[in-house]
């Protein structure tokens, strides 16, 4: 399924564009590949759930965050905001198989210029993208956590921060500490950034010296059956938790928690951070005091980069100009994609691309970032997040940790 953002006519044209861009599918210049920018339409391929489990986390949303911003630059006159974008839909149906399905329609059918990939499931297709695709620029939220997103000199650009996973960094462990934590516990899914996020973290937690308790790696994606979880936080003591999962099952471990009276020091997540949880009453009630943890600048923070977010999201019917986890994530892609087509030239072909943004140190998601991410090395130097607590209807920004910084734990 194709939808037309800059190109997009009637009342969405007058949303997006100005009236004289707007055109139709007809007016490309030819049937081939997009494979530079100037006058012809680029064509962008975005790999995200659109059905399957995951599809409620992801989909449109992440799909709106790169309408958005592609929006956002053609308002605020950026240097290739005369280039025509056409977003061509990749639906990984919430599994590794259906990303590689999806990798290789929008390669070899769709003739994509560059993909952008929301998914968690990227890595059933990475070594495709990384061998017969290695022509095509892979620009991607890296939740994966595919090896080839940390090796420089491929066609493949993590838009977020990616460590090692075998890396141990100070940040969350003394968030923990600091919250009064002395026994930490969590739950992931059964996927490969999930289950290394909680492991470095209560790795973390040690080197900051709190106990681990309770921790399980293998909830289902998208499960809410928490009932296990529950009984094992309580039986073992675990006083502060970690959650890096999606909210859904975040906040049913909330409740459960709750409803057996499991007093715990603290509750940080790793998503539910936007207004999906403000527009529900009754998970604003049940995540009250829970902290989440952010990789870009939060809105509450109200700096120029933030500001410009939030008013591109409120353009969206979004009233608190928070974006979700997912929308975020198709923002943050879109910029990065943007970046490099600046960098390259709007003309740039994709190994143009690839080559200007392999060798660029200047990537910080247009001031969201408190560093800049260098395409030229493996690992970052260090990791740094924000982090929000939720009181009553308002993400509070944490002021001490706005952002934190931490360098890789020996």
């Amino acid at each position: 399924m194709r939808t037309r953002t800059l190109t997009a006519v009637g009342a969405a044209c007058a949303l997006l564009l100005a009236a004289s861009a707007c055109g139709t599918d007809d007016e490309k210049e030819d049937g081939g590949p997009s494979t530079g920018g100037g006058s012809q339409t680029l064509e962008l391929g975005v790999i995200t759930p659109m059905s399957g489990p995951a599809a409620s986390t992801y989909g449109e949303a992440a799909r709106t965050g790169v309408e958005a911003r592609i929006a956002a630059y053609r308002e605020e006159g950026g240097e290739c905001a005369d280039v025509e974008i056409e977003i061509v839909d990749g639906d990984d149906a919430s599994t590794p198989a259906g990303a590689l399905t999806a990798a290789q329609r929008l390669v070899q059918q769709e003739d994509v210029y560059a993909i952008l990939s929301s998914s968690a499931n990227l890595f059933g297709a990475t070594q495709f993208l990384t061998s017969q695709a290695a022509d095509v620029p892979i620009l991607g939220d890296v939740t994966d956590q595919s090896p080839e997103w940390r090796q420089p000199g491929n066609n493949m650009f993590p838009a977020q921060p990616v460590p090692d996973p075998e890396a141990v960094y100070s940040i969350l462990g003394e968030y923990m500490a600091a919250i009064g934590g002395t026994r930490m516990g969590g739950a992931a899914f059964q996927i490969p950034a999930s289950q290394g996020a909680l492991e470095a973290a209560a790795r973390s937690a040690e080197a900051a010296g709190l106990d681990v308790g309770y921790l399980n790696t293998s909830v289902q994606l998208g499960s809410t059956d928490v009932g296990p979880i529950v009984l094992g936080v309580e039986e073992s003591g675990t006083d502060v938790l970690y959650l890096p999962i999606t909210f859904d099952t975040a906040l049913a471990v909330v409740e459960g928690l709750e409803q057996e009276g499991v007093e715990l020091a603290g509750v940080l997540a790793a998503t539910g951070y936007g207004n999906d949880l403000l527009d529900n009453p009754l998970a604003i009630d049940a995540a009250q005091g829970v902290s989440f943890s952010v990789g870009y600048a939060p809105v509450s923070l109200g700096t120029e980069a933030t500001e410009r977010l939030a008013d591109a999201v409120r353009d969206q019917g979004v009233e608190s100009g928070i974006p979700g986890y997912a929308m975020s994530s198709g923002w943050i892609n879109a910029d990065l994609f943007l970046h490099g087509l600046e960098l390259a030239g709007c003309d740039a072909t994709q190994q143009e691309f690839i080559d200007a943004l392999s060798s660029d140190d200047t990537y910080d998601a247009s001031g969201l970032f408190p560093r800049p991410i260098d395409f030229t090395v493996a690992d970052q130097p260090e990791s740094c997040s924000y982090f929000v607590t939720l009181e009553g209807e308002e993400f509070v920004t944490v002021e001490e940790a706005s952002p934190v910084c931490g360098e890789r734990i020996d």
